[in-house]
C-alpha cells in the first residue's frame, strides 16, 4: 500500500482538521496511514522531505505557505517523489500559479489522493555574499533583488499574520519612498555582460500575484525556461507606465485575444526577456528575496532553471 507523507508548518495549520480530511482521503483511495512531519526554525522542510524520502513515502502533501513549499521542494529536488499543496500561507503565489484552490481544505486533500501529475520547472540560484561566501536555494516562483526584497523586508511580521497579503501594501508604501536606483552587471544565457542601472530586477518561473495580478505575462510553469523583468522606472511618469502595463495589461487585456490585440509595446519603465540561465554582480551589497520570503544581503547570485525537475498533483481535469 502507498504512503502519503504530511510535512506541515504548525503555525500555519489547523493539524486536527487536516488530520480528519487526510485520514478520510486516504482510506477512499486505498492508502495506508500517513506519515506526518512537522516543520520548525531549525528545519523549515528541507530535512523533513529527507526523512519523507528516507520513509518511502509515495507523494508528499506539503501543507504551509510559499516558503514552506519552497524548503519542501529544496529537500525533493533529487527525487521523482510528487508533491500536493495544501496552501495555508499569505500569498500561495505557486497554488495560485498551478490553479489550485486556496481555501478549501476537502477540495485540496482530494486532489492530493486523486488528481494528476504535472511536471514543473525549478529554479535553482547561488547566492554571493561578502566575505565570497556562497548559498545553493531552490525557487519555484519568483527571486528579486530591489523593490521586491526591500518591500519584503519592510513587512511587519505581526501584521502579515493578522491582515495576510494587505501587509505589503504597507511596506510597498514605504519602500517607494526610496527612489535609489542600484547598478549591476548581468549577462543572460552565458551571453556577454552589461552593465545597468534598476530599481528591480526579478526572476520568475511564474507570473501571477494575488488579486490577479500578472506581473510576468509569459513566465510559464514548464517551458523550460524563466522570464526576466528589469523595472527602470523615471519618476511618477515611470511608475505609472508599469501600474498600467502590469495591472491593466497584463491582468485584464491579455486575457482574451481581442484585449491583447490592443496591448502596447514595451515601455521603457518595464523590460521583459526569457532566458535559462541569468548571472547578476550587484555593484553594491542588496536585499534579496525567493519566493516571498527575505535572504538576507546579496553581492550577486547567478539562476538556472531545470526543466521538468519537479511533479506536482493538480486537479484531475486540469489542462
Amino acid at each position: 500500500m502507498k504512503t502519503a507523507a504530511v510535512i506541515y508548518n504548525p503555525t500555519k495549520v489547523d493539524l486536527d482538521a487536516v488530520r480528519a480530511v487526510v485520514r478520510r482521503e486516504e482510506r477512499a483511495a486505498g492508502w495506508s496511514e500517513s506519515t506526518w512531519l512537522a516543520t520548525s526554525e531549525d528545519d523549515p522542510g528541507q530535512r523533513a522531505a529527507g526523512a519523507a524520502i528516507a520513509a518511502g513515502a509515495a507523494m508528499v502533501i506539503a501543507a504551509g505557505g510559499d516558503g514552506t513549499v519552497r524548503a519542501i521542494a529544496e529537500g525533493l529536488q533529487h527525487s521523482s517523489i510528487p508533491m500536493a499543496l495544501l496552501p495555508s500561507g499569505t500569498g500561495n503565489l505557486l497554488a495560485r500559479n498551478l490553479k489550485l484552490t486556496l481555501d478549501d481544505l476537502d477540495d485540496s486533500i482530494h486532489t492530493a489522493f486523486f488528481g494528476s501529475d504535472r511536471k514543473v520547472d525549478l529554479g535553482l540560484i547561488d547566492i554571493r555574499r561578502e566575505g565570497e561566501k556562497t548559498s545553493t536555494h531552490a525557487f519555484l516562483v519568483m527571486a528579486g533583488v530591489g523593490l521586491d526584497a526591500n518591500m519584503i523586508a519592510n513587512t511587519d511580521d505581526d501584521l502579515k499574520n493578522k491582515a495576510g497579503w494587505l501587509a505589503y501594501a504597507k511596506a510597498l508604501s514605504i519602500t517607494l519612498r526610496d527612489e535609489k536606483e542600484f547598478r549591476f552587471s548581468y549577462n543572460l544565457n552565458d551571453g556577454p555582460s552589461r552593465t545597468i542601472r534598476a530599481h528591480t530586477i526579478i526572476v520568475g518561473n511564474c507570473g501571477m500575484l494575488p488579486a490577479k495580478i500578472v506581473l510576468l505575462p509569459d513566465a510559464s510553469l514548464d517551458d523550460g525556461q524563466f522570464e526576466v523583468v528589469v523595472l527602470r522606472p523615471k519618476g511618477f511618469i515611470g511608475w505609472v507606465q508599469i501600474f498600467f502595463k502590469v495591472i491593466w495589461e497584463n491582468g485584464v487585456l491579455n486575457r482574451t485575444k481581442a484585449g491583447r490585440a490592443l496591448m502596447t509595446n514595451e515601455v521603457s519603465a518595464l523590460r521583459y526577456v526569457k532566458a535559462n540561465k541569468l548571472d547578476v554582480d550587484l555593484a553594491h551589497p542588496t536585499e534579496i528575496e525567493l519566493d516571498g520570503d527575505g535572504f538576507g544581503i546579496a553581492t550577486g547570485f547567478s539562476s538556472r532553471i531545470i526543466p521538468g525537475g519537479l511533479t506536482f498533483r493538480v486537479h484531475a481535469d486540469a489542462d
